[in-house]
């Protein structure tokens, strides 16, 4: 079929883009997910049920308003952003030089395989580990007020994710479970872990990271769509950890055949969180809860050496997780809060996205594969930890800066999960870093609002991230778009300009109002494959793309700052507007896919 090229007009007809129909769109305050008009009608789950009806609730809209939310900032109760374990033994680790020796280049890490030498487990291997990742990275002040800035980027700089370390023996003289203090870049051992019931795989030495999510820290601000930035805060740490790794010659992967359960053992959480009452209201409730403040477990990393293929036996794993019971865990956190606002709807997701143990479920490493490179020169040989602890989230755009062409396509290159091809091979698994942390095939794509970027024309593009994706993608799209490869592209780029036209307001007004989509050199939005997912492999899935979305956007601030720009991300965003500007209109019984953007993070570039 032949599809017309479409322009987008500077002003009034920018609506040509967006044109919902009624029908296919979900209310925000859905009851329950519409029906299928095809002959095979979706069953859904419970659990799927309450994923699709939160994802739903919590969406602005242009027509129907905001997600519900805190009436203004209760800065009396905003929330300690550090966690302490009072009464554990801590455990200094190094600070290092912002420009040492010792940290590769950042060209390295996508070049060469390994990423860099192997450097064994110590404590100055794990000091540089969470120093390049998860530490603080400068303090501002501005008037009265002081914060700080960490390595890992977050949703309003709230920092809703902790980080946990089981390390072998170091200077402990003992393996040990600990909470990282990013505040004074130290660790706060919380239980000794005896040999027998270690659960490190054996055949290599590895370190284990978990990931825990406080939601109040994101709720005081964002109210009922915590839950989205909290995973996407994840995902960024995710990222972080994995690209400090490879610094080292290390390689991560998701621990992902563990269940909620395991996790939470894993932590000592059932010594730690306080439950929340028996029953609780279904409505927003403002007093004094301390379970709030209770961290919710997400995920464990495997790190391990480049090259390796660790033995994990899940049953196993588990087994051994399940003794911790049995350990002495010290310290009490800190409080956070006086007082708190609950918001029923993330207690409610939390519980039906919690993963079960699937011990069927193998554990591999991919073999590395170099991304695509245009050229060196992009890079000026900064280093790994240049590149980390001088990112910054741009708080504005110059409107003014246009980015060269290859810049554009080299960003672009380094967001694919695996790396460039040779003709005729099969299109690879989570190859590249950090994409090769996750355990599952790339669900999110890029719709992209290219402004000023030279050489290129302006107008809305399209990059498919998972190229088996692109057939129903196309088939979920306007018949208008043109699906052109633009000049220039290089090879291996599966980028496609839809849509040739000033799209700067239409970008501004999908974002909320905010003028900075329309001031950068390019913004895009994140598209997802979101109720298909969720019925292929549960309602567990919903939090993980998210986690998606936060490595691809870690991976864009680092390459922006890499190549001499900034980035930052917007979180406010109108959902199905927004979807619309891209996707044709459509209900179930016309496509076997929903699309959605589960947040759409637009990243803009500018000078510094």
């Amino acid at each position: 079929m032949f599809h017309h090229a479409l322009s987008i007009p500077p002003s009034s007809s920018r609506r040509l883009l967006l044109r919902p129909a009624a029908s296919a769109m979900h209310s925000r305050h859905a009851s329950s997910p519409p029906q299928s008009n095809d002959d095979k009608p979706k069953i859904y789950s419970e659990n799927q049920r309450e994923a699709i009806i939160y994802h739903n609730q919590t969406k602005h809209s242009l027509t129907s308003g905001y997600a519900r939310g805190p009436h203004g900032l209760d800065w009396a109760n905003q929330p300690n952003p550090f966690l302490s374990f009072l009464s554990a033994p801590r455990l200094p680790l190094l600070h290092l030089p912002p420009q040492p020796e010792d940290s590769p280049s950042y060209l390295s890490l996508f070049s060469s395989s390994p990423p860099a030498p192997l450097q064994p487990i110590s404590h100055s291997t794990l000091s540089r580990l969470l120093y390049d990742s998860l530490s603080l990275s400068a303090w501002k002040t501005a008037g009265l007020s002081t914060w700080s800035l960490r390595v890992n980027p977050s949703s309003g700089n709230l920092h809703p994710t902790e980080a946990h370390v089981l390390s072998p023996s170091l200077s402990t003289g003992f393996p040990f479970i600990a909470h990282y203090s990013p505040k004074d870049h130290a660790l706060e051992i919380r239980t000794r872990v005896p040999l027998d019931v270690l659960p490190i795989p054996s055949g290599e030495p590895s370190i284990i990271i978990a990931l825990s999510s406080i939601f109040w820290r994101e709720a005081w601000k964002y109210g009922e769509r915590a839950f989205r930035y909290c995973n996407h805060d994840v995902g960024h740490a995710i990222s972080a950890v994995a690209i400090s790794a490879a610094s080292l010659g290390w390689d991560t992967r998701l621990l992902d055949g563990l269940g909620h359960n395991d996790l939470h053992g894993f932590l000592g959480l059932e010594f730690l969180n306080s439950p929340p009452p028996p029953q609780l209201p279904d409505r927003p409730v403002r007093g004094r809860f301390p379970w709030i403040e209770s961290q919710h477990p997400d995920c464990l990393l495997l790190l391990f050496p480049f090259g390796a293929q660790p033995s994990i036996d899940y049953q196993s794993l588990s087994s051994a997780i399940s003794r911790f019971s049995s350990l002495k865990w010290i310290g009490n956190p800190t409080s956070l809060s006086k007082d708190h606002v609950y918001w029923d709807i993330i207690y409610r997701i939390a519980q039906a996205t919690k993963k079960p143990l699937t011990v069927s479920e193998g554990f591999y490493a991919n073999p590395f594969r170099p991304h695509s490179l245009i050229s060196e020169d992009l890079y000026k040989n900064i280093s790994v930890r240049e590149v980390v602890r001088k990112r910054r989230s741009a708080v504005d755009m110059d409107g003014v800066h246009a980015m060269e062409r290859n810049t554009f396509y080299q960003i672009l290159l380094h967001c694919l999960p695996s790396g460039r091809l040779a003709s005729g091979e099969k299109q690879g698994k989570q190859f590249a870093l950090p994409f090769r942390t996750m355990t599952w095939d790339a669900e999110v794509h890029a719709a992209l609002f290219v402004h000023r970027v030279k050489d290129l024309p302006q107008g809305l593009y399209f990059l498919v991230r998972n190229e088996e994706h692109f057939d129903r993608l196309r088939g979920a799209m306007r018949m208008e778009f043109e699906w052109a490869k633009p000049e220039g592209s290089p090879d291996g780029l599966p980028l496609y300009r839809l849509a040739a036209g000033d799209c700067k307001e239409l970008a501004e007004e999908l974002s909320c109002h905010q003028d900075i989509a329309a001031d950068g050199c390019f913004s895009l939005g994140m598209v997802a494959r979101f109720e298909p997912v969720l019925l292929e492999k549960n309602a567990f899935m919903y939090p993980r793309l998210f986690w998606e979305t936060g490595v691809l956007g870690q991976m864009l601030y680092l390459e922006a700052h890499a190549v001499g720009i900034s980035a930052t991300g917007i979180g406010c965003y109108f959902d199905d507007d927004a979807a619309a500007a891209a996707l044709t209109p459509f209900t179930r019984g016309v496509s076997d896919l929903h699309w959605t953007l589960p947040r759409q993070c637009y990243f803009l570039l500018r000078t510094q």
